[in-house]
Order: structure tokens, then C-alpha cells, then sequence
């Protein structure tokens, strides 16, 4: 057989084939890391079709990623039909529907394994999810124009013209709702969903699929939220490859040609605000583990929050920096309670979780809270010291370069100053933003953002 293709990328593009987007995003390792330390200069620009572009070329070796987020994320569900967003998106992969009229290779209609097989064929690959607040079309492939134009073309088939057949949605929703029961004899699962109810309250960032808003998802309700979800103007699209700004914006205007179009753009309904804690509350939830599962926390604020890094630091020091935070030395280190505890912010277009995060022996679980509790009462009343404030500066500068190694995280910090329209020089100007933050920046923000006496604390599996 005739290779078409130099042989050293043989061996990427079997990997490719075999293990599909995520197996392979580490493949342009050495391409990102010249990046990382060089700037980033990111170009913009929007199409005739309302749809946003944000750019990097990556000339080093022949490949491109592309996402493509749409605001039609799990936000936007309805609280009956929790999961809605997610099944559409793991449904667009089980077939796609003939287009007699279609040009290019793929008119035809296509069942789940024919998809498969082509995109194995091509050693590229398109992956549909939803999260949050965004669903997103992302394709990976070479840039050699044979292999590119098919990838192109089948991925604007299966993104347009989904098929949804019912038999698919019938099977894999006894699977899922199968799943979802199961998850439920697991502690994990079951703190996560009270946090999540606790927190949120009946903001949809608080809606999890259950096997009842499953059974009421019919394949109608897909074709809905397709055709109501796909429109050109409301793309934002990344890309990071090999590939000139008219080679870039070529592509995009064939991703997305057969999206349907419209005069204007209209507005999607408004989502509300997370509201903010009244007053503390505590669950404390019998199940039979050998670990009791602690989550504590409260909403934190949005993306786009003018504290965003002073926040980030004092995460940082408060217990995302690992064995070097204080929750750590205080529950771990000190007193034995439990092998790892962390906090974490995940800021979106509304205010995610703040959570404190453990897990420890069923009898030791009211000192662990405790500890944990007074931990962060006492940061955000005092903030940092100097020197941990100089430490958490230091190891997340350091640790920049390890944020954009691979061109999975480079499209992630592109497609996130896309979706949230940060400064296009947010990835050059990152670490001087990291050094400019002070002790006193980091008291004030966590004092604004995070009031422990309000807190949800929530603990299944404790010994009574």
C-alpha cells in the first residue's frame, strides 16, 4: 500500500486512530513547548455570519484543533428535562441523516459505526460534550489538504445534520439511567449531589440528570435543542494548528455552512444569577463507608470577577497548592485527618462552587470539619503572610509553561479567552498579573467572595 505521508508521522497518526482526540493530545508536546515560553500572539476576527474566530498558528508540525463552543450548555435545560444538553451532544455521535443535495464526500446517511470507521479511516476525530454553560464541537486532524477536507466535511455533516436515531437514545438511556443508579450506592456521588442542591438551590448549575428527567427526554426534545442551539452567529471558535488566518477562516466558514441562518441574531432568554447563602447549613447523611466524604463551600463568583487572580492566588495558598497549602499542613500534616484536602473556585458565566473538599475515618469526621471550617475563617479574616503569598506567586509563575505543553491546553486557554472575551494578550500578560497581586488584594477578594459563617457543610458516611 502507498503511504502518502512522511513516515515519521505514521506512528501519530495510528495513535490517533486508535485512541481518538484525548488519546493523542500530548502527540504536539515539543510543538507547545517552544510555544511556552515565547509570545502568544493570538489573532481575532469575526465573519460575516456572526461567528468569532480566535486564532494561533502553530506551524511546527501538520495539525489543527478546533473548538467551537455554542451557549447551549446544561444552564439551559429544563429542571424536567435535566441532562437534556448533555444526552444531545453523546446522541449526535450515533448516526447522521442522508442530504441527497449535500456537496463532498459524506451525502449519505451514516449509523454510529460507519461514523466511527471514518473517522479511524482519516486518524482524526470529533468530540460533541456539554458542560455547564457551553456545548462544544471539537475536531483534531492533520492539515494535509486530502485528510483536512474530509475531516472538515464530515465533522459539519454530523454537527448539522444529526440523525438521533430512537432506537440509539432508547438503548443508551437504559444505560445512563442504569449508570445514575449505580453511582448512587457510592458516597462520592451522593455528597457531590447534596453540595450541588445545597449550594445552588434551584439555579440550573444545581440540575443533575436523574433516571426520571431521563425518561421524560424523548428524541423530539434532541431535534428541539439542536435546531434551536445551532447558529452561526453565536459561534465562538478556536483554532491552534498549522493553518494561515484565510486557511483558518476557510475552514470555519465550511464547519459551519450548513448551520442554518437567519437575519440577526436573536437573543436567548436570560439565565439567573446564582443566589447568594442566607444562612449556614449542615447535612449530615448516614451511609454505610468505610470513608466519611466531606464537601463544604458556598457560590463563589463569575468569571469575568476584576479579582479573578488575586482569588486564584488565594486559592492557591488556601488549598489548591497542594502539600504546600494551609488546609493541608493543618488537616494532613498536623493532625493526621485525612490524606488530601483541597479548595477550589470554578468561576463560569455565573458564580460557580467555592468547595472544601476531604474525605476521612467515619469517627474523625467532626474534627476534620471543624479544623477544615476554622482553617478558612481564618484566612479570610488575616489573608496570607508574605512568604506564603511569595511561595504561591512563585510555584504558579514556575508552572505556567506546564499550562500550555500540549495543544489540548493551548486550544483550552485560547477557547477560554474566546468564550469569556478576555484581552487577547490574557496568555502574555498572565504571569505579570500573577506578581502584581498583594496580601492586602488577596484579604480584600476572599473577604468580598467567601462568608464561612453562610457556608454549606456537608458530610456522608460520619459515624453518628
Amino acid at each position: 500500500m502507498k503511504v502518502p505521508y512522511p513516515m515519521s508521522l505514521i506512528p501519530f497518526l495510528t495513535m490517533t486512530a486508535q485512541l481518538g482526540r484525548r488519546g493523542a493530545l500530548t502527540v504536539a508536546f515539543w510543538a507547545a513547548t517552544g510555544l511556552a515560553h515565547a509570545s502568544l500572539p493570538i489573532q481575532h476576527w469575526t465573519q460575516p455570519s456572526g461567528a468569532r474566530v480566535y486564532l494561533v498558528e502553530s506551524h511546527v508540525i501538520p495539525m489543527v484543533d478546533v473548538q467551537i463552543d455554542i451557549d447551549a450548555g446544561s444552564r439551559r435545560d429544563p429542571a424536567a428535562l435535566a441532562g437534556l444538553a448533555s444526552i444531545m451532544a453523546g446522541q449526535m455521535a450515533n448516526g447522521t441523516r442522508a442530504e441527497p443535495q449535500a456537496q463532498g464526500p459524506y451525502p449519505h446517511a451514516m449509523d454510529e459505526n460507519q461514523i466511527g470507521e471514518a473517522w479511524a479511516d482519516l486518524g482524526a476525530s470529533l468530540g460533541i460534550s456539554a458542560g455547564g454553560d457551553r456545548m462544544s464541537f471539537g475536531l483534531r486532524s492533520l492539515t494535509y489538504s486530502d485528510l483536512l477536507d474530509k475531516a472538515v466535511a464530515l465533522a459539519a455533516r454530523q454537527m448539522a445534520h444529526p440523525a438521533f436515531p430512537e432506537a440509539m437514545w432508547l438503548r443508551d438511556r437504559e444505560r445512563i439511567s442504569a449508570s445514575i443508579r449505580e453511582s448512587l450506592t457510592k458516597p462520592g456521588t451522593v455528597v457531590q449531589q447534596r453540595f450541588a442542591q445545597a449550594v445552588y438551590g434551584t439555579h440550573p448549575y444545581g440540575q443533575r440528570a436523574t433516571p426520571e428527567s431521563l425518561s421524560r427526554i424523548g428524541v423530539q426534545d434532541l431535534k428541539n435543542l439542536h435546531a434551536q442551539s445551532l447558529r452561526a452567529c453565536r459561534a465562538t471558535v478556536s483554532v491552534v494548528g498549522a493553518l494561515t488566518r484565510a486557511q483558518a477562516d476557510a475552514l470555519v466558514q465550511r464547519l459551519l455552512a450548513q448551520w442554518p441562518r437567519e437575519s440577526g441574531c436573536p437573543s436567548l432568554p436570560p439565565v439567573p444569577e446564582v443566589a447568594p447563602l442566607t444562612a449556614a447549613q449542615s447535612l449530615n447523611l448516614p451511609f454505610d463507608s468505610a470513608q466519611a466524604h466531606v464537601l463544604i463551600g458556598q457560590p463563589g463568583y463569575k468569571r469575568n470577577d476584576p479579582d479573578f487572580f488575586a482569588l486564584l492566588v488565594g486559592n492557591h495558598i488556601l488549598g489548591g497548592g497542594g502539600f504546600v497549602s494551609r488546609l493541608t499542613e493543618q488537616v494532613r500534616e498536623k493532625r493526621g485527618l485525612s490524606y488530601s484536602v483541597y479548595s477550589g473556585f470554578s468561576p463560569g458565566l455565573h458564580a460557580g462552587a467555592f468547595v472544601v473538599g476531604l474525605q476521612t475515618r467515619p469517627d474523625q469526621a467532626a474534627q476534620a470539619v471543624s479544623v477544615a471550617r476554622q482553617v478558612v475563617q481564618d484566612f479570610v479574616q488575616q489573608g496570607p503572610t508574605e512568604a506564603e503569598l511569595n511561595a504561591a506567586k512563585s510555584n504558579l509563575v514556575g508552572g505556567f509553561a506546564l499550562r500550555i505543553d500540549s495543544n489540548r491546553k493551548l486550544l483550552d486557554n485560547v477557547a477560554n479567552i474566546a468564550w469569556n472575551r478576555l484581552p487577547l494578550d490574557y496568555l502574555n500578560t498572565w504571569t505579570a498579573q500573577i506578581e502584581r497581586v498583594s496580601v492586602s488584594d488577596v484579604r480584600r477578594a476572599m473577604a468580598r467572595v467567601l462568608k464561612p459563617e453562610r457556608m454549606v457543610t456537608v458530610v456522608v458516611g460520619a459515624q453518628p
